[in-house]
């Protein structure tokens, strides 16, 4: 009898162990990543590029957080308890989640940690990216940190066909890596073909309404061209795609 028992008490004492274990490895997975971003004035848009990036205006913003990463596979999961990624990879980022999805996983994160993220605004975001106060104005800034591509980025020429764990690449001068490439990333802005035309200097919040929202950053599969810090794309908002993901603001 006693060694019929004994297996089952055994159990009965590391079932609890193991339980405690996956706990607190979902809620680290709550934990956010967020690099702080010291306000200030910036040059934003690109009068060399297209129309929707012009003209370059002057934006000051006040200071904000930003994701250091862009939100994984594994902390969507802990959320929302499902993985829509087609690649599958816990720290890579999510994917084929729409702007619609992501705004029921913010209302479910901000509810649980009692904090208040949210997406970035389209200014916040290519601020960030640039460097922000960091920025070096002898550099024109093409892409998020250094020059060469290959270092910063997941991009066409060498990423496989897939998208990548977050992390890998070389990060700006925040301490911000993958603004450049590996997913493309929602920002919470409407989307309007000129509304850089409008020079909304002050933390500007995007268009009052519209049909689709500004997507940053190029992702996996872009060419080289596609993934400039200035470059921006219109979905809506119900799009989801293999190479679409977002990073979190505060």
């Amino acid at each position: 009898m006693k060694k019929i028992l004994l297996p089952v008490v055994l159990l009965a004492c590391l079932n609890p162990a193991f339980a405690q274990k996956n706990k607190d490895k979902k809620e680290a997975q709550l934990t956010i990543d967020m690099m702080s971003v010291q306000g200030g004035k910036f040059d934003m848009g690109d009068d060399s590029a297209y129309i929707d990036r012009r003209p370059a205006h002057s934006v000051v913003l006040k200071s904000f957080s930003i994701g250091t990463y862009e939100v994984t596979q594994a902390q969507w999961k802990a959320i929302m308890d499902k993985n829509p990624s087609a690649y599958k990879c816990d720290d890579c980022p999510v994917t084929n989640v729409s702007w619609n999805d992501v705004q029921t996983f913010i209302t479910k994160l901000n509810e649980k940690t009692g904090k208040h993220y949210r997406l970035p605004t389209e200014a916040e975001w290519e601020f960030a990216a640039r460097g922000g106060v960091k920025e070096n104005p002898e550099h024109m800034k093409k892409y998020s940190g250094r020059e060469v591509l290959q270092y910063i980025a997941w991009f066409e020429r060498n990423a496989n066909d897939h998208q990548h764990p977050v992390g890998k690449k070389r990060a700006n001068e925040l301490g911000l890596h993958d603004m450049t490439g590996n997913v493309e990333e929602w920002t919470n802005d409407w989307y309007s073909k000129d509304y850089f035309s409008k020079r909304d200097a002050n933390n500007p919040q995007g268009p009052s309404g519209g049909n689709s929202k500004v997507v940053r950053g190029g992702s996996w599969q872009s060419e080289k061209d596609e993934i400039s810090v200035t470059r921006r794309a219109a979905y809506t908002p119900d799009t989801k795609a293999t190479s679409l993901g977002f990073r979190l603001a505060m």
